[in-house]
């Protein structure tokens, strides 16, 4: 049975509400509430209702409640200062990426972003951060509503309701200090998949605006932007731009595509962010353009390197077999193994234990003998399923009483095979 907090969620929230939650009292409303727990919910709201507020403003209350604190992941100490829709908020870039993106801006002095599709002004409000004013134009009056009042602490930064392909250049924008910042749609409004999200698309020609529409802008404003998928194809990549792959903690986040001075270094390049860490950026003039691969199971050296996501979404594999003097285990697989041991900022090490022809019988028999009880499995290149490998093996997954071990399966030089590794 859902929370009178995840009820809430569902009932439509008019414009009216959204400037309700917005104006002093509203916003003194939200500060005053505890931290969110759902087990307090009812008697929350029942208290809500006793000072007098409408069920449908409460349930605004309880909505924002429950947003705030998912937003903590993305946006850390600011996430109690903004208001959220719930689609709003799983398609913002969280503080990190948004940094990453208004200092782009900032760093070509730029005077004014036009961001199209700004959704609920993630962006937006990190490009005002900087004192650049931001005019945000969003498709749906709710969320361009959320946006507007993000956006309140700067007042020279707006959010309308419109459509991004109604956007007219300026006729100098190079003069005039203008850029253009495009968030096409990556969802399918009306259709969701097996957990109540709405739908993603994928390819290229499924972006709304679509990808004919962002190049014209960027032919008109040479200082554009665009945030697209991270399986963006190599081939679709503009002459002279970057593309920019972006991950956080591991998980690529976004595939972001710069024109004119906005690209940093033209080509590809990969940016890795992380709590407690400083960003990490590899480019093409770091990578070898044609990387070696494993010559057979024999010439496997004793580490081998597992490259950030982003790093191998950008293509640049070859940043680490240069920076190991290593080679890939297989084309296209990722990893890459060596006899140097060096610390790779952008990649993995693990110590390589043991290195085997698959067969169940055969890694069967070494993992009794070495008293492995626990096994984490990592695959890439192969298809097989987990848990009937498990079974198969006679293993649990990790768990204590026994010795661990961590098997990558793969393929080397074209077979398949096992490799028991160590992390560094």
């Amino acid at each position: 049975m859902r929370g009178a907090a995840e009820l809430a969620g569902w009932r439509a929230v008019d414009v009216g509400t959204v400037r309700a939650l917005g104006s002093p009292d509203g916003r003194a409303i939200l500060r005053s509430l505890p931290a969110y727990d759902e087990r307090e919910v009812m008697r929350l709201q029942d208290r809500l209702r006793r000072e007098g507020h409408s069920p449908d403003f409460v349930a605004a209350l309880l909505t924002q409640q429950r947003l705030r604190a998912r937003a903590v992941t993305k946006f850390g100490e600011f996430a109690h200062d903004m208001l959220y829709t719930a689609d709003g908020l799983e398609q913002a870039s969280r503080l990190e990426v948004a940094a990453t993106h208004a200092g782009r801006f900032y760093n070509a002095s730029l005077a004014t972003v036009h961001d199209l599709g700004c959704g609920i002004g993630s962006d937006a409000v990190a490009m005002s951060a900087l004192g650049v004013t931001v005019h945000g134009v969003e498709v749906d009056p709710v969320t361009a509503a959320v946006a507007d009042i993000n956006l309140r602490p700067w007042p020279d930064s707006r959010a309308r309701v419109g459509l991004a392909e109604e956007f007219e250049p300026p006729r100098d924008p190079l003069r005039a200090r203008v850029g253009v910042w495009l968030d096409p749609a990556r969802r399918v409004p009306g259709h969701t998949g097996r957990h109540g999200r709405i739908k993603r698309v994928f390819r290229l020609d499924e972006i709304r605006p679509t990808w004919e529409f962002v190049l014209q802008v960027a032919t008109a404003v040479p200082a554009t932007g665009a945030k697209l998928s991270p399986s963006m194809p190599h081939d679709a990549i503009p002459l002279g731009t970057e593309a920019q792959w972006t991950s956080f903690a591991g998980e690529v986040l976004e595939c972001a595509v710069w024109w004119g001075p906005l690209a940093q270094q033209p080509g590809r390049s990969a940016r890795i962010l992380g709590p407690d860490r400083s960003p990490i950026e590899v480019d093409q003039t770091m990578a070898e353009p044609d990387p070696p691969t494993t010559a057979s199971l024999a010439t496997v050296g004793p580490w081998l390197y597992e490259p950030d996501r982003a790093v191998t979404q950008a293509g640049l594999l070859g940043a680490v077999t240069a920076a190991t003097l290593g080679s890939e285990v297989d084309r296209g697989l990722g990893y890459v193994v060596s006899e140097a041991e060096v610390d790779v900022p952008f990649a993995r090490r693990y110590a390589v234990r043991e290195v085997m022809p698959f067969s169940e019988r055969s890694l069967r028999a070494w993992l009794r003998q070495h008293g492995i009880t626990g096994l984490t499995i990592k695959k890439r290149g192969v298809r097989l399923d987990d848990d009937e490998l498990r079974r198969q093996l006679r293993i649990g997954r990790k768990a204590g009483g026994g010795a661990q071990a961590t098997v990558i399966l793969t393929r080397v030089a074209g077979e398949q095979a096992v490799l028991v590794v160590d992390p560094a």
